[in-house]
């Protein structure tokens, strides 16, 4: 062999050895590396998909409800031992995992609500989904939802027909509208025995959408149990600019009630016109949204005093459950603001998902289901005044309740039931120029 060919094949020789040898010393492959989070000891996140309004005419709401939640996911998160709250004590779900919310904006749409549920589901990998304050948007949000088959929690949505469509996944903790419109017709009659108010006839004015035209129904059966007469029935369109031929009909019906169901812009709206045409009836009753929604307020003054509203919370209930004072100081100094309705509710129903998934031990949809129909939280780890959250075989909790408030030197302050009332209620409304 000639010494060149001889080096040659010395050398390839000795490569086949060193290539070996590099394989024989690589590590072996993992099954699976560590997903984006779980590095240097942290947690992967559950993903909760929270659908609400954050821009547009409910942005103020969309706001309320929004830190209702970031309060509660902070509580879950962290260790709180002082306060009586599902996941209070302990860090995190599931073994100490954070929970995540991941919010999207429906703009009050119900077409862009069930797109951004179903974007959440599909792109963002969320494990359930919270909102979505709109009944109409709920109806739509929680229809993508149902057909991907993970559950759906809403805390604030009212409209009677969201759980009377057979839906498998959806669940309600707040009472419906069946409740809210049998309240108003039992506080006009508490005030005719009570008050000596003389009340007989009963405006409805309400917005044309799902939260509207079905408490309307519901209002116009309980007139006839409860002995009233509507004598007039006002459907308007939602963001509304001009309600003057509106309220022109309503002074020359000239109720003793007018019941309201509209949402924060038209709600201001609204009163600002009766005061331009003076109009005054004993009672202006809400059906919540709008007329408690923090802009209300903010936006009308004094002109908003004396309204009253049905609600689910209220702070002057501290008194009695110390519990509800210690969460609106933590909402406080962070936002700057008292908790309302809204906040109270989105709250409570962030607390309500997260505590199904913790006992669910997994976050499969089929676990978190049956977690979320033996849900059995008692009302005395509730900041709202309900006997405690259950659901019934359509998703609704059948112990929640509701109250009336009345604002009162800037305040809304519980005046029903009476046995619950901070304050004495101011019957009939005033006039505007005698205030």
């Amino acid at each position: 062999m000639r010494r060149g060919t001889f080096i040659l094949v010395l050398l390839l020789a000795l490569g086949l050895v060193l290539a070996a040898c590099q394989r024989d010393q690589a590590p072996t492959p993992q099954a699976e590396q560590p997903q984006a989070g779980e590095a240097a000891g942290q947690a992967e996140p559950v993903k909760i998909g929270v659908v609400y309004p954050l821009s547009g005419a409910l942005a103020s709401t969309g706001k309320d409800l929004r830190q209702g939640v970031e309060l509660a996911v902070d509580i879950i998160n962290n260790e709180y031992p002082d306060l009586n709250l599902p996941l209070a004590k302990s860090k995190g779900i599931l073994g100490g995992r954070p929970v995540q919310p991941i919010f999207a904006d429906h703009e009050g749409n119900p077409d862009k609500g069930k797109a951004e549920a179903e974007r959440l589901i599909t792109q963002e990998k969320v494990v359930a989904l919270l909102g979505a304050y709109n009944s109409a948007v709920t109806k739509t949000a929680s229809q993508a939802a149902e057909q991907a088959g993970i559950p759906f929690l809403n805390p604030e949505s009212t409209s009677a027909q969201l759980t009377e469509r057979g839906f498998k996944w959806f669940f309600r903790t707040t009472p419906h509208d069946g409740t809210f419109a049998e309240n108003a017709f039992q506080f006009f009659k508490d005030l005719n025995e009570d008050k000596n108010a003389d009340i007989k006839t009963v405006a409805l004015v309400y917005e044309n959408t799902d939260f509207g035209k079905g408490f309307a129904a519901l209002a116009k059966e309980y007139a006839q149990t409860y002995g009233f007469e509507i004598v007039e029935d006002i459907s308007y369109s939602r963001n509304t600019q001009d309600v003057s031929a509106e309220v022109q009909r309503i002074k020359a019906a000239n109720p003793d009630a007018v019941i309201f169901v509209s949402y924060v812009s038209d709600a201001i709206l609204y009163m600002r016109t009766f005061k331009e045409q003076g109009v005054a009836p004993k009672v202006v009753w809400a059906n919540d949204a709008g007329f408690i929604a923090s802009g209300f307020l903010e936006n009308l003054g004094k002109d908003g005093e004396y309204i009253i509203s049905r609600e689910v919370w209220a702070l002057d209930l501290a008194k009695q459950k110390p519990l509800i004072a210690k969460v609106n100081d933590m909402y406080k100094e962070r936002y700057g603001q008292d908790m309302n309705g809204n906040s109270a509710r989105a709250f409570t129903g962030m607390l309500t998902l997260a505590d199904a998934i913790n006992r669910a031990g997994s976050t499969d949809p089929e676990a978190i289901w049956k977690a979320l129909q033996e849900t059995n939280i008692p009302g005395d780890q509730l900041i709202v005044p309900w006997e405690g959250i259950r659901f019934d075989e359509k998703g609704q909790n059948i112990l929640g309740r509701g109250i009336m408030v009345q604002v009162l030197e800037g305040k809304y302050t519980t005046v029903w039931p009476f046995d619950l009332a901070a304050a004495e209620v101011v019957v009939p409304f005033p006039a505007w120029d005698q205030r």
